[in-house]
């Protein structure tokens, strides 16, 4: 098993920490692992994104130009990724913020409405979690328990108590993603 998976937005949407989220949990599993992230010298409202490799063999490289799975978060990262999902892949957006929606018909468009789920949940901070859960039903490629360990340790002590609204985001999200077009 191998995905790549690319998650793109803005700086302030949490796409670097779902990530390391993401590549902990993995790390939990045994799995191989790269998180790789770009992203400019704006602290909020800046573009950025993520690389992350997940694998049971060895990771030859963490370069990648095609990806398994993208995850979107806004219409530049839209514009600049949509392309790069293989044939087969998914591409996974929150609507919000998006002008034009994805036009592939050879992939699986999949979106979820992670700002609504973070109101639900009652903690915005948990929007990125909301996104991971819509990724992790439709492609569960790390157990939940070792998704809340990859969560405790991403967290620093002094927010725990954001653990569990990040756990309840993460199954609220996962009950929540709608698919737009299944190949």
């Amino acid at each position: 098993m191998k995905e790549e998976i690319i998650i793109a937005g803005f700086g302030g949407q949490g796409v670097l920490s779902m990530g390391k989220v993401l590549a902990y949990s993995a790390i939990m599993q045994d799995m191989e692992v790269t998180w790789m992230p770009s992203y400019g010298p704006e602290m909020r409202g800046g573009t950025a994104n993520v690389c992350v490799i997940l694998s049971d063999k060895k990771i030859g490289s963490p370069i990648v130009t095609k990806y398994d799975t993208a995850i979107i978060l806004n219409q530049q990262s839209m514009d600049k990724f949509e392309k790069t999902v293989k044939a087969g892949g998914l591409l996974l957006y929150d609507p919000s913020g998006i002008t034009r929606h994805p036009e592939r018909k050879d992939i699986t468009v999949a979106q979820i409405n992670a700002i609504d789920v973070a109101a639900g949940v009652g903690n915005s901070k948990v929007y990125n979690m909301a996104v991971l859960g819509a990724f992790l039903r439709l492609r569960p490629v790390v157990e939940m328990e070792n998704v809340r360990k990859g969560l405790k340790k991403c967290i620093p002590a002094r927010y725990s108590e954001l653990i569990s609204l990040n756990e309840d985001a993460i199954v609220k999200g996962s009950e929540s993603v709608l698919i737009i077009n299944e190949i």
